[in-house]
């Protein structure tokens, strides 16, 4: 099938100023976004910069916007999203800066997420159990949800929040804090939910469910926000432990 793109190219380094190239070309009718890319790459266009590697949506390097949504490359089909010959345009994430073409800087991205503590903290003064930690099978379902997030920042991305404010946690760590505070094994949680109940994290989220519906592996960071400061309220009012 023919397969029009339009992509984002922007090379920061050399001064080049953002702007928007044309290509096409004939691909399998299964193709997907990366696809496509690796095709120019290989075949028309080689100084063309984007990430990937499982092509199997499980590492999350080749999530980018495409059509104005944030999504991962390699899961997302052609014609999908359009009918024969029709143009597709593809951008690198939002709310990152560019290292060049389609590779966007994840290093905002990761300090908010380590900024969370997104681990198990085990209080040491407490005795070891007599044998492994242990969680029962409903809050394990509960949390594999949250679980399935592969860091690929399409939620970061699609957040209008974090549009506005460079110092919004985002939704990727808050959904990751609450998946630790809601894990029974971990000691941690009132130090967590201090860390998160700042201005520039629960309080800021509107509830506008973008960073869900982009999600490309069914995560809700929005329920999870939500849950947290009802954990934060009831830790204020003595309530939880």
């Amino acid at each position: 099938m023919e397969v029009r793109l339009k992509v984002r190219r922007h090379d920061p380094a050399a001064g080049v100023e953002p702007s928007y190239q044309q290509y096409e070309f004939d691909a399998p009718a299964s193709a997907t976004i990366l696809d496509s890319l690796l095709i120019i790459r290989e075949r028309v266009d080689g100084s063309l910069a984007f990430r990937s590697s499982c092509r199997s949506a499980i590492c999350g390097s080749c999530a980018m916007r495409i059509n104005g949504a944030s999504r991962l490359a390699c899961k997302t089909k052609v014609v999908d999203l359009v009918s024969r010959g029709q143009e597709i345009t593809v951008e690198p994430l939002a709310n990152l800066p560019v290292i060049k073409d389609l590779v966007a800087d994840m290093g905002p991205f990761y300090e908010k997420m380590r900024a969370v503590s997104p681990w198990l903290m085990i209080d040491e003064a407490k005795p070891l159990p007599d044998r492994e930690y242990l969680m029962d099978a409903a809050r394990s379902l509960r949390l594999s949800q949250f679980v399935a997030c592969i860091q690929c920042a399409a939620c970061y991305s699609a957040c209008p929040i974090v549009a506005l404010d460079d110092d919004y946690l985002g939704p990727a760590a808050l959904a990751k804090a609450f998946r630790y505070c809601h894990d029974p094994r971990d000691d941690g949680k009132a130090r967590r939910l201090a860390d998160v109940a700042q201005e520039q994290g629960l309080w800021r989220c509107h509830t506008v469910f973008s960073c869900a519906e982009q999600c490309p592996k069914g995560v809700n960071p929005t329920e999870a926000i939500q849950q947290l400061k009802k954990m934060v309220m009831l830790m204020r009012l003595g309530l939880g432990r």
